[in-house]
């Protein structure tokens, strides 16, 4: 799935990155708001991983979308 598919329905997918990362508050989901980026920094921060693992995180829960 591509990522723009994501971001255009966060509200629905805002509860499967819960899921994958359950120390992100909901707050933080709001904020992220479907940006790739934004979400990719936050997984960095609070999960004490470099950019690397975060983006392989993040894409490897990607395709199970």
């Amino acid at each position: 799935m591509h990522w723009d598919k994501i971001e255009g329905n966060w509200i629905k997918f805002k509860g499967n990155v819960k899921e994958q990362w359950q120390d992100l508050t909901d707050e933080q989901l709001e904020v992220i708001a479907g940006k790739r980026e934004h979400l990719a920094e936050k997984i960095q921060v609070m999960y004490g991983v470099d950019k690397n693992e975060a983006e392989n995180q993040l894409s490897d829960w990607q395709k199970m979308q």
